[in-house]
């Protein structure tokens, strides 16, 4: 009896055990990410919406597939094209070096390093295979067949590592290609201070790179070519001996000094291994990754969830050294108690990315407000990116998700500065008091890329900004601003037409602007890369008021009805605005909440219906399905993925509630404050949401407080 008990405890030892292994393999969420996504063209026309112009690559994507940490100063990745975005395109067949900066908008991509042959000459280049080709978070590797190295990289935080195994040991050489850059450079330098060290700086427009080299085996010689010159590079030959063993190469990167950079490589690296290193990268990514554990879905659906997830955390981009310190706007060399983070492109990711790193990464979050605030000292504004004033809307939704590590008051009355004062953050906004909205010239024929004054788009994104500032004038008791404000939110009736039913551009005295054709897609003017259709429900604060604007729930459901199914005209092309559902435009940012606009006529079963088509037919498509409909931009597209996916949005994120949608998987877990969770579920697994319940307790509505984050709880969907 007792050896049947001790079979049956070894059996059941041994399928515990299995059930541990493949749960601590399921734990691996790296496993789901795919950085290829977003970097391969999109080439048919029924996915972009038209055929593109001979020679145009439309603007999908433009991620990079190397290694970075989580919102690091180092993204390590090869380019195959300068000035091409991200650098890498996925379709070409050559690698030109592999860069230490990256955001995937036509810059960075300094300090290009390549291995070659010994005695190679220009171009310098090397034909590549994706057969040879991996890449996952924290590692990338490829071979460079006309060279015939294999390649291997991975990073921290600062610094970055190489791994050169040549064919032929006797015939190393590499290349830094200085004089180049995803932007002009303007100056460079590269000197040999040991036997086994580099160090140098690239300077590209106001970011002067310093760099130091670490190399496993000794250097024979350094030539350099046009020092200081755009098209200069260096060469260093490795010397002969230490048999055929790989070239490691160590760089640290600094916006300070040289000396920082190796401080930022020998605290970071120290003495580890390149694969100690690339551990530690997989466990970093791993731990941000588990913040959301999904259950159900299909293999492409987790794959496109994780790896949303994944790029959405690559940037904003640290520039604080290891010693705190930094270099701000001035150039000025300075130390303080927070960590000095780069813009973060809120034009494209204040409607949700920002929103999702200020719950998953807070500390991070307060740091990059604080160094917003930190570049207002000097012009007393907070910066914008790109359009709009949407640190308003950052900063705001931030403080009351509970993130106060930051200069509150200063953060304040910069973005009333912004908000109220000529000569900053906000062009024309002396009309935009006066005249409750901002106007666009008489042009004569305008075309696709017409530039003017964009005074749709501005007043709709001032009247989101200024009611997002309202909330934080009514968080500092502000009364008389949080009024002020709190009107001029309403501002976005000054530019509805009811006679056509769209949002529609004005002369500078008042008239509509006509002829009006509210399908034809402009630059910039009386809309941003967008056309009538797609800022027509643009109105997050205040979706109830813009319903009564079109006449009532009837009428609004209608013209949603023809806004996704209207068919694209194919003649409109306009290169960053591709993969239509209708008039609807996935592939950039300005209606981005329009798909969840049925819910404020109590049809969320249809906003559910276009979710779920676009979630299916807009991410991982093309003929490698690795295209996105639309330019990343920093991890926008990712994020309304990631949101869109896990059944949650922020549609207002200035507010402190979230949309709840049907996700793509049957349960979502979201790791909240000391150890509890958010899960939603979805017990019937049916795609038709009727209602919700929130731990047990009928919610009325569908929207749940972020109170949630703090105390967790079980959100049940009711759906058929």
């Amino acid at each position: 009896m007792r050896s049947l008990t001790l079979l049956t405890f070894f059996i059941a030892s041994i399928y515990l055990f299995g059930c541990a292994s493949a749960q601590e393999k399921e734990a691996d969420l790296t496993q789901f990410v795919n950085p290829f996504i977003g970097t391969a063209p999109l080439t048919d026309p029924s996915q972009i919406g038209y055929t593109p112009p001979e020679g145009w690559r439309v603007w999908v994507g433009l991620t990079y597939p190397g290694t970075s940490l989580p919102n690091a100063m180092v993204q390590l990745s090869p380019i195959t094209q300068f000035g091409s975005g991200a650098g890498y395109e996925y379709e070409d067949t050559e690698i030109l070096g592999f860069t230490h900066t990256n955001k995937g908008h036509w810059n960075l991509c300094n300090i290009p390093i390549l291995p070659i042959k010994r005695f190679s000459e220009k171009p310098f280049k090397s034909a590549f295979s994706h057969d040879r080709e991996n890449a996952s978070p924290g590692y990338y590797e490829v071979y460079l067949e006309d060279y015939k190295v294999k390649v291997r990289l991975t990073s921290t935080l600062r610094a970055g590592i190489h791994e050169y195994t040549f064919d032929q040991a006797s015939d190393r050489t590499i290349l830094f290609d200085l004089g180049k850059a995803n932007n002009r450079v303007s100056d460079w330098k590269i000197t040999n201070s040991s036997k086994t060290v580099l160090e140098g700086f690239q300077r590209v427009g106001g970011d002067k790179v310093h760099f130091y080299v670490k190399l496993s085996h000794e250097i024979e010689t350094v030539n350099i070519i046009e020092e200081g010159k755009g098209d200069g590079y260096a060469t260093v030959d490795i010397k002969d001996g230490g048999g055929d063993s790989p070239v490691v190469l160590q760089i640290g990167l600094s916006y300070v000094s040289e000396a920082n950079a190796k401080e930022n490589l020998e605290k970071e690296v120290a003495n580890m291994s390149f694969e100690q290193v690339h551990e530690e990268a997989v466990d970093t990514w791993n731990k941000l990754l588990s913040h959301i554990t999904v259950k159900g879905g299909t293999a492409k659906e987790k794959e496109m969830f994780y790896s949303s997830f994944y790029r959405a955390f690559l940037w904003p981009a640290l520039r604080s050294d290891v010693n705190g310190e930094f270099s701000d706007e001035t150039g000025e060399t300075r130390k303080e108690d927070f960590s000095y983070y780069t813009l973060p492109s809120l034009w494209d990711t204040y409607r949700n990315k920002v929103v999702l790193l200020s719950i998953v990464r807070p500390e991070v979050t307060a740091d990059v407000i604080q160094s917003l605030v930190d570049k207002g000292h000097r012009t007393g504004f907070i910066p914008t990116f790109f359009h709009g004033d949407h640190a308003a809307s950052f900063i705001t939704g931030s403080y009351r998700r509970g993130i106060k590590d930051f200069d509150v008051k200063k953060a304040y009355e910069y973005l009333l500065n912004n908000a109220y004062k000529e000569g900053g953050t906000r062009p024309y906004i002396k009309e935009y008091i006066e005249k409750g909205y901002i106007s666009d010239p008489d042009v004569k024929n305008p075309h696709v890329e017409t530039k003017a004054k964009a005074g749709v788009s501005k007043t709709l994104e001032f009247a989101y900004d200024d009611y997002a500032l309202a909330q934080l004038a009514k968080e500092m008791g502000d009364d008389e601003h949080y009024s002020d404000l709190m009107k001029r939110g309403q501002n976005y009736r000054n530019v509805f037409d009811p006679s056509v039913n769209f949002m529609r551009g004005r002369l500078e005295n008042g008239d509509w602007i006509s002829p009006f054709n509210p399908e034809y897609p402009y630059y910039e003017y009386m809309y941003r890369e967008a056309n009538a259709w797609q800022l027509s429900f643009y109105v997050p604060h205040d979706m109830p008021g813009l319903v009564k604007l079109y006449g009532g729930k009837a009428q609004f459901e209608e013209k949603l009805d023809t806004f996704f199914t209207k068919p694209w005209n194919p003649e409109y092309i306009a290169r960053n605005v591709s993969g239509f559902m209708g008039q609807y435009c996935q592939g950039n940012q300005p209606d981005h909440e329009a798909p969840f606009s049925y819910y404020f006529v109590d049809k969320p079963e249809k906003s559910q219906e276009v979710l779920d088509k676009l979630l299916s037919d807009y991410f991982g498509i093309g003929e490698y399905g690795l295209a996105l409909s639309g330019m990343d931009d920093a991890g926008e597209m990712s994020s309304w993925y990631t949101w869109t996916a896990m059944g949650l949005y922020p549609l207002s994120p200035a507010d402190t509630e979230y949309l709840v949608t049907v996700p793509l998987f049957d349960e979502v877990s979201w790791k909240v404050a000391e150890g509890k969770s958010i899960t939603i579920q979805n017990p019937t697994k049916g795609r038709k949401l009727q209602g919700l319940k929130v731990n047990g307790q009928a919610l009325e509505g569908y929207f749940i407080p972020h109170e949630l984050f703090k105390t967790g709880g079980v959100i049940e969907l009711l759906t058929e």
